[in-house]
């Protein structure tokens, strides 16, 4: 995957992490594995959570702009 759809992919992951969503969660529902979810999550610039932490919208969320 590359590019634009690269790009865009990168942005609905993000945004669905920022308002609560795991990393795990984001797996099954792109049937992607969990370790190209985390990388495209990390090239989004994304901070992540610490394991096991609330599942709620993280600090820096699209909902708090």
């Amino acid at each position: 995957m590359l590019g634009p759809v690269r790009a865009q992919h990168s942005l609905e992951l993000k945004k669905a992490y920022l308002n609560g969503a795991s990393i795990r969660e984001l797996s099954e529902q792109t049937g992607r594995s969990y370790g190209w979810v985390h990388r495209m999550l990390a090239e989004a610039g994304v901070a992540f959570r610490r394991r096991g932490g609330p599942s709620g919208p993280a600090e820096g969320s699209a909902d708090e702009h």
